[in-house]
């Protein structure tokens, strides 16, 4: 049998691999879905890869499979691990820690001016796949920059660096990593001018610095033995998607709820209303990790910061619950908790990753202003990962974010729409949108119950 493209997501303990024929014609399908365990300690990821595609074989009843291009998402190996050093905490480095983020990083470190020789050790321990560099404005501070990369450069470590800070140092930067054999990307500063955010082109050299040195983590040096195509982390790959669909839908938050994190990508300008009384600006694609949230590792800390006393009464046993929780819930009751304990992490991490308006008084009378992200003009929240696409109740959880605002936060509206993503592609079709961006969107609609596969034509919401 022959298919157009096949999407690996190598995951720390889990490959899948998605296909999808009818790529770049009139009507692209998704065909199936094969799964196998990843095999990075064995030191070869293509042994479980493999294993997934013959997974998808027998799905698809077929005597073989070939297809004519392979991509990949990758979070194994530990996925991306990155560390960010900036100037002021508040303004260069939060522009770098969301450009890292929204490539799908997950930040091991972050330090704010002159890094110590503590910090530079610390570093040297946690040994990050990439270390992003920033640091003033165009034309503005440039000392504490060019100390930093001169102080990462000494470590002797074989990591790629990133600079993207102050344009003014972008050839004394060459230079040093010249001298000190530094593999180097320069890109666009994160933060140019003050209160001008500008992640999206640190944010896409992230991914390509990730793709370039991806096969030299353990376990995944002959990854390209069978991907040709583009290998990018999958959370990253769940904002591309994110990004492409808010062209077709308009503000959109997507919701990823996992066994160990929950990842919240939003992708919203705000409303003009709130736009014209905030005071620090925010990226459009916003991505938060919580890693005390997940619906199996992390049961414990969720029920912790959750209503302890109305989780009792509908779950009395609530302890043995979350002691024998399983990977998978095996009986309804199970099944039910799991759902209670998911939206608890939606309720959580949207509490987390929303702005609030605020209130203050001067020698002039009251001020309001609004700090953070705004979500009041979101239209649509959109749930992926295996908590809100395989239980049963995973529209309504996603429904108690248009319904949480009760005071000044910058919440979703009630009553909006939510999206389940029903064939759990959205990441692959994030780095499916990289080289066949209609196709992907086309798929990504059809998963979400937004068109017809009888229907392609009709794109209307």
């Amino acid at each position: 049998m022959k298919i157009a493209v096949l999407v690996a997501e190598i995951g720390s303990t889990t490959t899948v691999v998605n296909a999808f024929d009818g790529i770049g014609g009139p009507c692209p399908v998704f065909l199936g879905q094969g799964q196998a365990s990843t095999t990075v300690l064995q030191g070869d990821v293509t042994v479980g890869l493999r294993s997934a595609v013959e997974d998808l074989r027998l799905l698809l009843g077929a005597d073989s499979l070939e297809w004519d291009e392979m991509f990949a998402t990758s979070s194994a190996a530990g996925g991306l691990r990155m560390t960010v050093h900036g100037l002021v905490r508040d303004m260069t480095v939060r522009a770098a820690r969301e450009a890292a983020l929204g490539a799908g990083a997950i930040l091991k470190y972050i330090t704010a001016g002159r890094l110590r020789r503590t910090e530079a050790a610390r570093i040297r321990e946690i040994a990050p796949n990439i270390i992003l560099v920033a640091g003033g404005v165009d034309f503005g501070e440039r000392d504490t920059a060019l100390f930093n990369f001169e102080t990462i450069a000494s470590l002797g470590l074989d990591v790629p660096v990133i600079y993207a800070g102050n344009v003014e140092n972008q050839d004394e930067i060459a230079l040093m990593a010249e001298e000190s054999g530094v593999r180097l990307y320069i890109t666009e500063n994160v933060y140019p001018r003050v209160d001008q955010l500008n992640v999206d082109p640190a944010r896409r050299i992230i991914q390509k610095v990730f793709e370039d040195h991806i096969v030299h983590a353990p376990g995944m040096n002959t990854v390209r033995d069978m991907i040709d195509g583009p290998i990018i982390p999958t959370p990253g790959a769940v904002m591309e998607a994110a990004i492409l669909l808010r062209e077709s839908l308009g503000d959109l938050v997507v919701f990823d709820i996992g066994g160990a994190t929950t990842d919240v990508h939003s992708v919203a300008e705000g409303s003009e209303k709130i736009n014209a009384i905030t005071i620090t600006p925010e990226p459009v694609a916003k991505r938060t990790v919580e890693g005390d949230l997940g619906v199996y590792l992390n049961l414990d800390h969720i029920a912790e910061q959750a209503d302890t006393d109305r989780l009792l009464m509908d779950f009395p046993d609530l302890d043995d619950l979350i002691a024998r929780a399983n990977p998978i819930p095996e009986s309804e009751r199970e099944t039910r908790f799991i759902e209670r304990m998911a939206r608890e992490a939606l309720t959580l991490s949207l509490q987390r990753h929303t702005g609030v308006i605020r209130h203050y008084y001067t020698a002039t009378g009251k001020k309001t202003i609004a700090e953070g992200k705004d979500l009041t003009a979101v239209e649509y929240v959109i749930g992926t990962g295996g908590a809100l696409t395989r239980l049963p109740g995973g529209r309504r959880i996603l429904e108690a974010a248009g319904g949480m605002k009760k005071g000044l936060e910058l919440y979703p509206p009630a009553g909006v729409k939510a999206l389940v993503d029903r064939d759990y592609i959205m990441a692959s079709l994030g780095v499916l949108a990289k080289r066949y961006p209609e196709d992907a969107l086309t798929l990504l609609r059809r998963s979400l119950g937004l068109d017809s596969v009888d229907n392609p034509a009709d794109r209307a919401v």
